[in-house]
């Protein structure tokens, strides 16, 4: 086994994302089948105590261990890394395990105090307590293999954990349902334990695998290099670690203060308590879920980022650096310009197809641009993570939320807005992020966009849009079916955005040269049909 290239990389990781993503939907499908929308509430009051648990107690150390071990690989202090690697296992065992047992011995304290509100969730919480220390060991060897430019343990750990937790959390649910409602709710959420377990089991089978690798690299060991002590790991580890997991902790923050906010501010914009409800499910449970399906490719390019820039910075290679974040800003903005523009031209049909109303559909339209832009974000904060500057996305994640409150607050009230005003300010909030990240990315490397590249994407998007709205509106008034009709304009739109890309050379045949396997051909294809512009 040999490290993966960036490409590969991120590729290998965007497939297993997609396809962890199609199981979990399933199992999101069947469950909500069988325990109803009561059960289902009781499985979301616990999951995200579990999430807050898993993001304090692993403490951002994945992205830190993955920064530090392939610094040290780049150094050629492979030993380094070992040691990088069993310090960090060594405190996320007794993290994980302190806040395994908190949550287990907790879980009455949090029904006590109201915070959890229905007291039926705490067996929940009980099921969920052993999860917790097995996802924090599981995210250190996963930190520990994308530091070594692995992607591909991680990728089968993630599918295998999704199988083994979606196929016994449907089985406890089946069997502990007959028992009570809460019961098969905590079944459901029993299911996370043993889908981490198998994670940590293909891992360290990777990790045994890999031996023969690892002594070669061993083998080079550069002798003048000075082992660093275990104090130095442990502060540089934290100096890294805390602000990405504050970074983690902002996250449901962020994703919470439209719970707070938009049904409020709704009702102040003169809707009833019933029509504030129905908007903010379009705009939470609809809208939003959408728009995070694109960036799956980014969040692989942006982890696929992070070793890659750590050793680039270690060897003092600038260029790989600039190329690097050139190639990852480039093959983002490929992939969310057209899901942009699509979802944007047919949003209330795709809302009317998948979610069978059509009313969703400005929500959709008008949060369709934050594809764009998170994918922006989320690039540029693998890159600034890359280069050791973790507290910088974390700084302006914080600004881009407060300026996300001040929008939401004001124009989610005014009854021209009502809920479109809370997707604008989602807007806001990670076009503001992105910005603050390009700046500093200017400032310490002079990295800028690639403003022509861009503008050509959105051209060949731009006709796309036009060949998808023509497309569905043909296809409607021939089949008269809104599910046949989308789904045929978005294969036109696909057909029509490859080949304008290519003809208006948006992508170049070093764009794809590194493409595992067709790499070479797909080059050559591309040199063949574009236009020498």
């Amino acid at each position: 086994m040999r490290k993966n290239s960036f490409i590969q990389g991120a590729l290998i990781l965007t497939v297993a994302g997609i396809i962890v993503k199609f199981i979990g939907a399933f199992s999101r499908i069947y469950l909500s089948r069988l325990l109803g929308g009561e059960g289902i509430g009781l499985y979301q009051m616990a999951y995200p105590i579990y999430l807050l648990c898993l993001s304090v107690s692993s403490a951002g150390l994945p992205v830190a261990i993955s920064i530090m071990v392939a610094e040290r690989n780049a150094l050629n202090d492979y030993h380094g890394g070992q040691k990088v690697f069993r310090i960090s296992m060594a405190a996320l065992v007794l993290t994980g395990l302190f806040f395994s047992v908190l949550l287990f011995f907790g879980a009455q304290w949090l029904v006590d105090t109201g915070i959890v509100r229905d007291p039926r969730a705490y067996w929940s919480l009980l099921a969920l307590s052993p999860a917790v220390f097995c996802a924090t060991l599981l995210a250190t060897l996963r930190g520990y293999f994308q530091g070594l430019q692995l992607m591909t343990p991680t990728a089968v750990s993630q599918i295998l954990e999704q199988v083994v937790r979606v196929v016994t959390m449907i089985a406890f649910a089946v069997i502990l349902l007959p028992y009570g409602l809460e019961f098969g709710a905590a079944g459901a959420t029993l299911g996370a334990a043993p889908g981490a377990f198998m994670g940590i089991v293909v891992l360290i089978g990777f990790y045994y695998m890999t031996r023969g690798w690892r002594k070669e690299l061993a083998s080079e060991q550069d002798p003048s290099i000075k082992p660093q002590s275990a104090l130095h790991i442990i502060k540089r580890l934290l100096v890294l670690a805390i602000p990405v997991s504050l970074a983690n902790i902002m996250l449901p923050i962020v994703s919470n203060i439209d719970l707070f906010i938009v049904p409020r501010r709704l009702e102040v914009a003169g809707f009833a308590v019933e029509e504030a409800t129905t908007l903010f499910g379009y705009l939470t449970g609809m809208a939003t879920a959408l728009v995070n399906m694109p960036t799956i490719v980014t969040a692989s390019l942006a982890a696929s980022l992070v070793p890659v820039i750590s050793e680039a910075i270690a060897q003092k290679r600038g260029d790989v650096v600039m190329k690097r974040t050139d190639t990852a800003m480039r093959l983002a903005n490929l992939i969310t310009i057209p899901a942009f523009v699509g979802m944007c031209v047919i949003a209330t049909p795709i809302s009317a197809m998948l979610y069978a109303t059509p009313d969703a559909g400005p929500c959709i339209a008008v949060m369709s641009f934050g594809v764009f832009l998170l994918g922006v974000q989320q690039v540029t904060t693998g890159v600034l993570q890359g280069m050791g500057k973790t507290a910088i996305p974390f700084i302006n994640m914080v600004i881009s939320a407060s300026v996300k409150v001040l929008l939401s607050w004001n124009l989610t009230a005014l009854p021209a807005w009502g809920v479109l005003g809370a997707a604008w300010a989602t807007n806001a909030d990670f076009g503001v992020a992105a910005v603050l990240n390009l700046i500093f990315l200017y400032k310490y490397r002079r990295y800028t966009m690639d403003m022509l590249h861009t503008v050509k994407l959105f051209v060949a998007a731009g006709i796309m849009g036009a060949a998808v709205l023509g497309a569905y509106h043909g296809a409607f008034s021939f089949i008269h079916s809104n599910t046949l009709a989308t789904l045929a304009a978005i294969c036109v739109g696909g057909v029509v955005y490859l080949t304008a890309i290519v003809v208006i050379r948006a992508v170049k045949p070093e764009d794809v040269q590194g493409v595992p396997k067709i790499g070479p051909k797909l080059a050559a294809t591309v040199e063949k049909l574009s236009f020498k512009i």
